[in-house]
């Protein structure tokens, strides 16, 4: 888009947001580069920190989208019948109000990216860069999900909904939908309100809406290991009374962008005493401006590169809350001798087949890999391994306070590692335990105990060395080496234009790269280098497991 064509957008919308009673205090809404669009940034010094403030009746949430004129009947119908849980029907919403000619928020949504960065966007060929990743398997499987879902019920839906509009023309695609689905996404915040703003009493007494705006539904669009943070509120404001969380759109306030040192914070003004708008969602500055133009950015969450390029598009180089997902294959577990048996005992002991490891655990390994971060608690201390013994004979490990790895998934790969003298040893001391005439069954911390006492960590430590090797080869099988991927980023010029501009650029000692591969190497390195990282960790606790006996 031309810059007179951009300029004038921003002028619309920012007329739209005044007439919304919106109030831009101490900043401006002003477009950064292709990579990023727009962004918020400081323009004067506002004497109590406020920079901007959005009457919350703006936000699109479920109880929006009900009370439209036009949509809201028909939508409360579905809403009610389940046919549409809290977070469906917004991104229904979003789809319909893109193709809707006289929409409302039509100066809002042009101000929205027509496509997006995250990997549902992908081409096939940008596809093939996170070959070997965790998040290649979860794209495919997010688009197939989202195609099904939009075939199945999207479609009709929305067809549906233009017609009682009065448009009876206009065609969804999927495209629409996955738009909806990525502004939702990658915008929508997790906002704190009263019950009675949420549920206002009708003149009959009831309830306006259903308790549904809260509960967990196969509807959900979700990755696999997305913490459902959202951008929580980081309000510090005493919450009287019962507090929905409700998730929605703050025009105005979601032009923020993220940043690991944030400029600002967001918080809800309930009664009007601090930003002086009631029910009222503000921008507070986290400290007072130095008199230059800055952008104002905001924290999405301790997010690693995985789950910022799935749901955000951009990743962080060298991000501190990086982490890597490690899990045993089920189907190799199901195959295991004495399947049924090591089954029951996981479940006995609350085990988990699949883990997380922050970057940050390993300032507290055997390395102490600086991680800019030893100051947050993920470390595992020795209170959190089983590291008793009953007998006396197998002692505490030397290592136990080096050992990074929680205990949840160590104690499944003992289980699973057990042979079937160490499986009929554990049954004997656990009926030892409840031997004594009591009618129980043993806790989970007594059947860990158990095994540890029996199997040590030796054979969940080889396990563990054996899955690193493993996620190693299908990463530089995928893509190659982290050195490879180091070379390929020394040697590349990020693209910061549309691809439209890119042949006008000319540029013989760097290789033009596409802002989408550069956030897959950016995002496979750090998964290479963490996975190089633990198992470092692992190899070393089980020489010294070996060593030890244990």
């Amino acid at each position: 888009m031309e810059p007179q064509q951009e300029q004038a957008k921003l002028e619309r919308f920012l007329q739209w947001l005044q007439v919304n009673r919106v109030e831009l205090r101490g900043c401006q809404i002003k477009y950064c580069d292709f990579s990023k669009g727009y962004g918020i940034f400081s323009t004067n010094d506002a004497s109590d920190g406020i920079l901007l403030v959005v009457p919350l009746d703006l936000a699109i949430t479920p109880m929006r989208v009900l009370q439209d004129p036009a949509l809201g009947p028909e939508c409360r119908v579905m809403f009610e019948e389940g046919e549409v849980d809290d977070r469906f029907l917004l991104v229904l919403f979003l789809t319909v109000e893109r193709l809707r000619k006289n929409s409302s928020w039509k100066p809002y949504l042009d101000m929205l990216p027509n496509t997006f960065s995250n990997p549902l966007w992908f081409t096939n060929d940008e596809l093939l860069e996170l070959k070997g990743t965790t998040l290649l398997r979860a794209t495919e499987l997010q688009k197939k999900k989202l195609q099904s879902l939009y075939e199945d019920k999207v479609k009709s839906l929305v067809k549906k909904l233009l017609i009682l509009d009065g448009d009876s023309e206009s065609e969804v695609s999927f495209e629409d939908f996955l738009w909806a689905n990525s502004v939702f996404w990658s915008r929508a915040l997790n906002i704190p309100l009263p019950h009675a703003y949420v549920f206002p009493q009708s003149q009959e007494g009831q309830d306006c809406g259903t308790s549904s705006l809260n509960d967990t539904s196969d509807e959900k669009i979700e990755f696999i290991n997305v913490k459902d943070e959202k951008r929580a509120a980081s309000t510090t404001l005493p919450i009287q009374g019962e507090t929905v969380w409700v998730e929605g759109l703050v025009p105005g306030i979601d032009f923020c962008n993220h940043g690991l040192k944030p400029a600002a914070t967001w918080e809800v003004d309930r009664t009007g005493s601090i930003a002086g708008v009631p029910y009222s969602m503000y921008l507070l500055a986290a400290e007072s401006n130095s008199g230059t133009e800055k952008e104002i950015s905001i924290s999405y969450g301790n997010k690693g590169n995985e789950e910022l390029l799935y749901l955000y598009g951009f990743v962080m180089d060298d991000n501190p809350d990086d982490y890597l997902m490690v899990h045993y294959p089920v189907e190799a577990f199901q195959s295991a001798p004495f399947f049924d048996t090591k089954a029951q005992l996981i479940e006995a002991q609350k085990g988990e087949m699949r883990c997380l490891l922050p970057k940050s655990l390993l300032a507290h390994g055997f390395f102490q890999v600086n991680t800019q971060q030893k100051e947050r608690d993920d470390k595992i201390t020795a209170g959190q391994v089983c590291n008793y013994s009953w007998s006396g004979q197998r002692k505490i490990p030397s290592y136990v306070n080096k050992l990074v790895f929680p205990d949840d998934f160590l104690t499944v790969l003992r289980t699973i590692a057990m042979t079937e003298d160490q499986l009929f040893q554990v049954s004997s001391l656990l009926q030892e335990l409840v031997a004594n005439g009591e009618e129980r069954q043993p806790s989970d911390t007594e059947v860990r105990a158990a095994i540890w006492e029996v199997c040590g960590d030796s054979g969940a430590l080889q396990l563990l060395v054996d899955l690193l090797n493993t996620k190693m080869m299908d990463l530089e099988e995928g893509t190659g080496s982290e050195d490879a991927d180091d070379e390929l980023l020394n040697n590349a010029q990020v693209k910061k234009m549309p691809e439209s501009c890119i042949s006008r650029v000319q540029n013989d000692s760097l290789e033009l790269m596409s802002r989408n591969k550069r956030g897959s190497i950016v995002y496979r390195r750090g998964q290479k280098q963490l996975v190089r990282l633990f198992l470092m960790e692992a190899e070393s606790a089980l020489h010294l497991s070996l060593s030890e006996g244990n």
